[in-house]
């Protein structure tokens, strides 16, 4: 697939910066993605040791009530 798109690139350079924005894009919303699995309090990875975080808050932690 990526020779495909270098030999695309070659003949029609005008397809090189739709490569780089829609790469970009994909880039951007895995490293958007990742930031939310891992710094959002919503998401508990470690059910074993800790299987209901939310009643560990104390009043003054903020959080939100859906």
């Amino acid at each position: 697939m990526f020779r495909v798109m270098v030999s695309h690139a070659r003949k029609h350079p005008s397809l090189i910066p739709l490569f780089l924005i829609i790469g970009s894009g994909g880039v951007g919303a895995a490293l958007y993605l990742m930031r939310l699995a891992v710094f959002n309090p919503d998401v508990c990875w470690d059910k074993k040791n800790n299987p209901e975080p939310w009643n560990k808050l104390s009043p003054s932690d903020q959080y939100k009530v859906k």
